[in-house]
């Protein structure tokens, strides 16, 4: 038996893949229900993102990223690859709320549509020293950046933080002591100029009975106690208190603002909300 040798084998005939542009697009073609969806795109992408610091560095974290745009009546389906095309693009440089919004215009333009939607949600690290001790350690905070593009740019960025309140009417009524506990405050802001994470941050913090630590030695857990103590607020005092601040501040045009405690002696949250509109 003579085996062939390489040289001798005859090739095996292979067929090219068509190119892209060569093979039908589905989404592209029409549609006779004649019905627009106001979004439709990519949703819970995970994706490292990179943002500028106020110091002038960077911080590197992982947002969830959704995509949408809004497709009109007469077309079948949208370009789900161009989504993440868009995204790899940018994806090497840092983020700041106007690239943010580039980013959305270019869902825009490379999707050919005449609205495009962005949101990102990430986790956001802030070296903060505890009050005494000076002992720092990271605190977290939920942050999330939010982009429409139609023509007309709208940017909103919103920021979480845990804090501490204390019951004004516990302490009122108590021989001794009051409830207190965690709460959840929370700004959705639109902004003029350069607003970073850290001044919501302070914000929201300053509207609390007492702010949050990482690292907390026994002469800052005395201070934390005292300070909440010294200043009770209900939830209703928190919004009320976060919504002047961000009235006095230049910067912000438009916000919607919330508190939710998570009660000690109920079985049951509490909650307060503001929006407004300072434009208006």
């Amino acid at each position: 038996m003579v085996i062939p040798t390489p040289s001798s084998r005859k090739p095996i005939p292979v067929e090219a893949e068509p190119l892209e542009h060569e093979m039908p697009d589905v989404q592209a073609s029409s549609d006779s229900r004649r019905i627009a969806i106001d979004r439709v795109g990519v949703k819970d992408v995970v994706y490292p993102i990179r943002l500028r610091t106020p110091a002038g560095g960077e911080q590197t974290t992982v947002a969830r990223i959704n995509m949408y745009v809004a497709l009109p009546d007469t077309q079948k389906g949208t370009h789900m690859s161009r989504f993440l095309e868009v995204l790899n693009e940018h994806g090497c440089t840092p983020l700041t709320p106007d690239m943010f919004q580039g980013v959305s215009r270019d869902i825009c333009r490379r999707l050919n549509a005449e609205e495009a939607h962005l949101t990102a949600r990430f986790t956001y690290f802030i070296a903060k020293k505890a009050p005494v001790s000076g002992m720092e350690g990271l605190m977290d905070y939920e942050v999330s950046f939010e982009s429409t593009s139609n023509g007309i740019d709208d940017f909103i960025m919103t920021v979480a933080a845990p804090a501490t309140s204390l019951c004004p009417c516990s302490k009122e009524i108590s021989l001794y002591g009051a409830h207190n506990q965690r709460c959840r405050i929370e700004a959705a802001v639109r902004f003029e100029g350069t607003l970073w994470i850290e001044d919501l941050v302070a914000l929201l913090e300053s509207a609390a009975s007492s702010p949050v630590y990482s690292v907390l030695k026994r002469p800052d857990e005395k201070y934390v106690t005292e300070k909440a103590y010294e200043n009770p607020k209900f939830v209703e005092d928190i919004v009320r208190d976060l919504a002047l601040a961000l009235e006095r501040d230049a910067r912000i045009t438009w916000y919607s603002i919330s508190s939710e405690n998570y009660e000690s002696i109920h079985s049951h949250n509490a909650y307060a909300q503001i929006t407004r509109d300072k434009r208006e």
